[in-house]
């Protein structure tokens, strides 16, 4: 068996497709012993890559983006998330219908403790739909925790959040899920795996096999027994409502989040602009300049 190991983000719902991998025994069908650890803080990713410990990142692409040209080199390899499974929820007593330009004048809570792309990709939908960000007043730089304890007890007029999270808020009565970015924000290659550059070439082989059941384990999801989703979700996650757990996995497995493990190159470029609107990158960096397409090329 040849050892790869993952450094992640987080220990999401929308990293299912790996974790049923690990399940199914795909990885070690394909001959890899795979092993994964999340990092909080997040940017503990990063520091794996560059001690060794971690072969490849799992994260959002705007971290490869952001540090695209600097002396910290990234090459990302395939995506896990083909959309962005984030959600707008109103606190509840709000009526009728919903658009975008409705949050002038609001204050909407952002998580930004995980990463930028809950308030930076709302806001590039924002600026789309002709609405200025400047005209809504945002509470960042927060865990998810922290800003649905406060928003619960009453700060703020919305929140964005993850699905799961905006679930469990319309169920208690907190809160309306008012706007779903699966639905109306478009294609969005959010998740990606990535690798330093300079170690492409030694992880090639792995990398290639690890891909391929990936994109298995995603072609599996629609047709695997139901119980098979129970047991992981039970498992990773034993203290949340799994009824919960399972709307936001059926939501997202009737998206395109998990349709395939190749970027789109022009949902890359979209996604680029936001950021370079945002101010975090210095100029949108080019699919090219970003991933290995040598590894997504077969799933196009």
């Amino acid at each position: 068996m040849d050892k790869l190991t993952i450094s992640a983000t987080a220990n999401g719902l929308n990293y299912l497709p790996e974790y049923l991998a690990d399940q199914e025994g795909l990885f070690h069908d394909a001959g890899l012993e795979v092993t994964a650890v999340a990092r909080d803080p997040w940017t503990g990713v990063l520091d794996d890559l560059e001690t060794g410990q971690a072969d490849i990142a799992l994260g959002g692409l705007w971290v490869p983006a952001m540090y695209a040209g600097s002396e910290r080199e990234l090459s990302v390899v395939c995506q896990l998330n083909h959309q962005f499974p984030m959600a707008i929820a109103v606190r509840e007593g709000s009526s009728g219908d919903f658009a975008l330009e409705d949050l002038l004048g609001k204050v909407v809570l952002a998580p930004g403790a995980g990463g930028s792309a809950p308030y930076e990709f709302t806001a590039g939908l924002l600026r789309e739909a002709g609405v200025d960000p400047a005209g809504i007043r945002f509470v960042r730089d927060l865990s998810t925790a922290m800003l649905v304890e406060l928003f619960t007890a009453g700060l703020g007029d919305a929140i964005i959040a993850d699905l799961v999270t905006a679930t469990e808020l319309e169920a208690s009565g907190t809160a309306r899920i008012v706007f779903r970015h699966l639905d109306d924000g478009g294609i969005m290659p959010n998740s990606v795996y990535y690798c330093r550059t300079e170690r492409v070439a030694e992880l090639r082989d792995r990398i290639t096999r690890f891909t391929a059941a990936i994109d298995t384990a995603m072609r599996l999801l629609p047709t695997v027994d139901p119980h098979t989703v129970d047991d992981i979700l039970k498992r990773r996650w034993p203290e949340k409502d799994q009824g919960i757990l399972r709307e936001a996995q059926r939501q997202m497995a009737a998206s395109a989040v998990w349709d395939t493990v190749a970027i789109d190159e022009t949902a890359s470029d979209r996604w680029m602009r936001i950021l370079a609107e945002g101010g975090l990158v210095r100029s949108a960096p080019s699919y090219a300049s970003l991933a290995d397409d040598s590894f997504m090329a077969d799933y196009r």
